[in-house]
Order: C-alpha cells, then sequence, then structure tokens
C-alpha cells in the first residue's frame, strides 16, 4: 500500500517557524502472521505502522533547545481471548475502560512523554546559524504470545477458541522547549489495528489458528486539524504499566491474573 502524504506550508510566526516538510503514514499490507511453534502460547504479529516526517527548523537566535519528536497515546483497547464455554481472559486498561480517562500515554516508559528517543525524536540546541534538516521516524506492532490453556488452571489443555483485537491511537508530532515546556503540535494522525483469530484447539499444534478478517488494515488518517494532547498522554503511568489481565469466567467473579506495573 502506497503511504498517505501531507504537504505543510511555513508558520507565520518565529515561534512556529519550524517548517514539516512531509509527513508519510502508513499500515504495512502484509497481514499478521501467526506461529504456532510452541505448545504453551501461540504467537501473532501484526503489520508495523510507521510514521516518517522531514522537518526543517530554521536558525535559531536564542539558547533555546527544542526537541521535535512523535508522542502517541492510546484511545480504545479491546483484547480478548476467548476459552470456549469457560469464559475469557483480557487485557484492559481500566481507567480507559471506566472512561476516566480520553487515552493513555503509549511512550517507550522511559523518554516521557516521547515515544522512543533513537529514530523518533531530534533536538536542536540553539543559537544555530544555519537551517536544520532531520527526520523522525516511528513504528509500532502487536507481537504477544496469548496462552493454549486458560490462564487461571494449572493444565496447559489447549482451551482457547477465539483472538480479538481493536485498539486505536493518536500519534502527534510535537516540538517541546526545554527551559518552557511550551508545545507545539505540528501534525496528528490517527490509526487503528483489527484482527480476529478463530482457533481450533481440537486440532494438531500448527494447524489450530486461522486468521479472520480484517486481512489487511484500515490506513492511518492524517488529520487536516490537529487535536490537542490530553494529560495523560505526556506523563506517566503508560499503557503497558497500567494495562491489567483479567481473567473474566463465564460464571464466577472476574481474576486479576496480573496487575499493573505501577
Amino acid at each position: 500500500m502506497g503511504c498517505i502524504q501531507s504537504i505543510r506550508c511555513k508558520p507565520k510566526s518565529f515561534r512556529d517557524s519550524i517548517i514539516v516538510l512531509e509527513v508519510k503514514t502508513c499500515i504495512d499490507s502484509n497481514p499478521t502472521s501467526i506461529d504456532e511453534s510452541s505448545s504453551v502460547v501461540l504467537r501473532y504479529r501484526t503489520p508495523h505502522f510507521r510514521a516518517h516526517a522531514h522537518v526543517l527548523v530554521p536558525p535559531v537566535a536564542g539558547q533555546e533547545t527544542w526537541t521535535i519528536g512523535w508522542i502517541q497515546a492510546c484511545n480504545h483497547m479491546e483484547f480478548y481471548n476467548t476459552y470456549g464455554n469457560k469464559g475469557m481472559s483480557s487485557w484492559e486498561l481500566p481507567d480507559l475502560r471506566d472512561g476516566k480517562i480520553q487515552a493513555i500515554s503509549d511512550s517507550d516508559g522511559v523518554n516521557y512523554p516521547w515515544y522512543g528517543n533513537t529514530t523518533e525524536t531530534c533536538t536542536i540546541v540553539g543559537p544555530t546559524k544555519k537551517d536544520s534538516k532531520f527526520t523522525v521516524s516511528m513504528n509500532d506492532n502487536f507481537y504477544p504470545s496469548v496462552t493454549w490453556g486458560v490462564p487461571v488452571s494449572d493444565s496447559n489443555v489447549p482451551q482457547l477458541s477465539s483472538i480479538h483485537r481493536d485498539q486505536s491511537f493518536t500519534t502527534w508530532l510535537v516540538a517541546i522547549n526545554k527551559a518552557t515546556s511550551e508545545t507545539l503540535i505540528l501534525q496528528t494522525i490517527r490509526w487503528r489495528m483489527r484482527l480476529h483469530i478463530n482457533v481450533d484447539p481440537d486440532k494438531p499444534l500448527g494447524q489450530r489458528a486461522v486468521l479472520d478478517e480484517p486481512i489487511t488494515q484500515e490506513q492511518p488518517q492524517i488529520l487536516g486539524k490537529n487535536e490537542p494532547i490530553p494529560a495523560n498522554a505526556m506523563v506517566k503511568p503508560n499503557a503497558n504499566d497500567a494495562q491489567v489481565l483479567m481473567w473474566r469466567p463465564k460464571n464466577g467473579v472476574p481474576v486479576v491474573v496480573i496487575p499493573p506495573k505501577y
């Protein structure tokens, strides 16, 4: 699939003098791959979401330090693993699930609020005499492991019957002033990753799982009007630390299998 492109014009104000020359974003066209090599877990790997921005910063006159890069937040998460008539396990973000927050940080957990600090960001330290031109890029995908057996059982008898996942994200290209924390939103992208895997636990290992729709993911949207960044997207905890694994039986009380890390 071809990437969507967006061309931005030079802003008028000096403080907004950062020029986004081009933004490209796409989700790879390959389908989710399924790995049944383990007798304990099923693994799957989704295609990658990718975002690249070419940025031009004119000379910075003062002793200012700006970091330009990607910030991402999760807006919605459904991640259910069904085990026949026994029940389902579910990865959940409680505050997001209960509507207490609109989004949660998807930072790497170290370089808040940034998604990462290698290709994902670039820092300009003023004063500079020449234009600074650079690229910031990021990618994201899912590569989880799901137990064949019921996660609250000592038995590893295969009972997994389906996997459902539907997650939505907002990704921002942002410039932040290190001294003042002034934040300039340069671009906003929305994207979604969905999958459904049907599993027949009675079949031999290697023949159990089949990828259902969608085979190809919806392509990301570059928004014509930028959206503000929710406060929760800028601070701890991130989604990986806040998520909990629940066991929700068909009959009985839900059980926390893996509590949050924070």
